[in-house]
């Protein structure tokens, strides 16, 4: 029994040593398939960066060999397999006397046996051959993932970095990655844009977010939106506030923002704060504050009021004016019609130009408000630089509150003309044709030239001396009618003329009544000289011909004929 236990043994480590061989072979194919894969990788690389015909040429060569080892590999651990079954079949006998030999074999077959369990990793190789594929498929994703980043204008090192920082990106399916830099190319967002937005924010990338956004701009209004505003919005909002855009925009249109003017509106506000930060009710809310002060003309006029808060900003600015007004609500309204721009502006900078008003002129509350009215870009104008200057000059000509007052309603310009530029040279007209510094006559005629240009005024003073008449002679014009300087100079040429030729005059009753500058040559002044002149002859007075108002000349009695039938 010994000896036939010892050829057993014999035989058994005869089997091993031709395992051991095996094993040999296929650690030999395992470094080959290592190599393998290395040459794999770096030819994807290489054929990546040539072209595709290349890189399919290259991958079915490399397909073949790692088919070949695959094959071969798979033969010999059916092999293994078999002898190991057969030694398994030799080592256990049913022959109850063998029971101490039995246990003492079951010891060495568990050590023998043991590092035949290697058959696990050896699957493991052929589970890492029949996944070639796979692994050929993800290097190519990853090449052509490099690609699409390059196409966007990203070199390996900030591809390699952005990957790094967002790894959601290396598990995003390539189409989908693709599909969205199309969408943001349908819109105007590519070239440079298109890599600022994906370096600042690679999510614009895989947000599901986005996409609705996207189509609604594209398709409901016509990609009208600037893509700079897009690429804005994109940017500075977190994806889950890009949620309900479109109901919000379409809210705006349900209230009758014009479509045509819808993508001014939206160019012209910060999405992130009018729309996309504000909840649909909070913008109904703002809508419904605005409607009584013509909310939706001040919309489209100032879209940036959509970015104000309603309570804290909104609210109290709106109300400070309306309590100004004395509760006038149209009034109010009117205001911000003029200039919507004034709602850009502090609570606390609109009280203090109205402290100034009251302390420094001595006005009450409807007299700033009827200034503001008039002119709303009062408020715009510096205290310092040009309010307080501009409101001594008028005091050291004289002006008293109520004079100060009804200037500033007459030419309200004069507190935001700039003195270098502008009023110091007006002055210097005024004072050469006659007038004296420091005169009430100076205030009244230097306010009568603040909607003119110097050049305008420096041709009606030309055209005047032009016709003979004196600086003396447009000085008293002047006081008599100070409109005359603002006038346009071709106008006033037409009307000259037609005093001295058409109607014989002398430019000299001009002096006497200098409002005949003023009325319209076509509808007024030759009208009424035709029909006067045939009964009232041509020497009728320029006051009467044309002061009288439009129902009484009409009215007037002919007389009748002394021709006798």
């Amino acid at each position: 029994m010994l000896l036939t236990l010892e050829g057993r043994i014999a035989k058994l480590e005869g089997f091993v040593g031709e395992m051991k061989e095996n094993l040999e072979v296929v650690k030999g194919h395992t470094t080959g398939l290592d190599l393998g894969k290395y040459q794999l990788k770096g030819q994807v690389l290489d054929t990546l960066n040539s072209n595709i015909e290349d890189m399919r040429v290259a991958f079915n060569s490399i397909l073949d060999k790692l088919t070949e080892w695959d094959d071969a590999l798979e033969s010999v651990l059916m092999a293994l397999k078999k002898q190991i079954e057969e030694l398994k079949g030799e080592l256990i006998t049913p022959n109850a006397s063998h029971k101490m030999i039995k246990g003492c074999s079951r010891i060495s077959t568990v050590q023998l046996i043991l590092p035949f369990k290697c058959p696990q990793p050896a699957s493991g190789f052929l589970i890492q051959c029949n996944s070639v594929d796979t692994a050929i498929s993800l290097w190519w994703e990853a090449g052509m993932l490099f690609s699409v980043f390059r196409e966007i204008g990203l070199n390996e090192k900030e591809t390699n970095l952005l990957l790094g920082k967002n790894p959601t990106l290396r598990s995003t399916s390539l189409d989908r990655i693709r599909a969205r830099v199309l969408a943001l190319q349908s819109v105007g967002i590519n070239g440079f844009a298109l890599y600022r937005l994906v370096i600042k924010c690679p999510s614009v990338l895989i947000a599901e977010e986005i996409d609705p956004v996207i189509s609604f701009v594209r398709d409901d209004l016509e990609g009208k939106v600037e893509a700079a505003q897009l690429e804005r919005l994109f940017i500075t909002t977190e994806a889950r506030f890009l949620l309900g855009f479109a109901q919000k925009v379409k809210l705006l249109l349900h209230h009758e923002v014009p479509q045509e003017k819808i993508a001014h509106v939206l160019n012209n506000a910060n999405l992130n704060k009018a729309i996309c930060c504000n909840s649909v009710e909070e913008l109904e809310r703002t809508i419904a504050f605005l409607k009584p002060y013509h909310g939706i003309e001040i919309i489209v006029r100032r879209p940036a009021i959509l970015n104000y808060d309603l309570d804290s900003q909104l609210i109290p600015k709106i109300r400070f004016l309306e309590e100004l007004s004395g509760g006038d609500a149209n009034a109010t309204g009117t205001v911000l019609r003029k200039l919507p721009a004034i709602l850009s502006y502090s609570l606390e900078h609109m009280e203090s130009h109205v402290d100034f008003m009251k302390s420094y002129v001595g006005l009450d509350d409807r007299e700033i408000f009827k200034i503001i009215l008039v002119f709303p870009n009062v408020v715009s104008a510096s205290k310092e630089r040009k309010l307080r200057p501009r409101i001594e000059f008028l005091k050291q000509c004289g002006l008293n509150s109520n004079d100060i007052f009804k200037f500033l309603t007459r030419a309200p310009l004069f507190v935001a003309l700039s003195f270098e530029d502008n009023l110091a040279h007006k002055l210097g007209f005024l004072v050469k044709i006659g007038y004296e510094y420091r005169t009430k006559e100076l205030a009244v005629a230097l306010g009568a030239v603040t909607r003119t240009s110097c050049e305008n005024m420096q041709k009606v003073i030309g055209l005047f001396l032009s016709y003979g008449l004196s600086c003396e002679d447009i000085f008293y014009m002047s006081k008599k009618h100070p409109q005359i300087l603002q006038y346009n100079p071709g106008s006033l040429e037409e009307k000259m003329e037609y005093l001295t030729e058409e109607m014989g005059r002398d430019v000299s009753e001009l002096l006497t009544f200098p409002a005949f500058l003023g009325y319209k040559l076509d509808d007024r002044i030759k009208h009424r000289y035709e029909l006067k002149k045939k009964t009232a002859g041509t020497g009728m007075s320029l006051n009467k011909l044309l002061s009288e108002s439009a129902d009484r000349f009409s009215t007037t009695e002919q007389p009748k004929s002394l021709v006798n039938d």
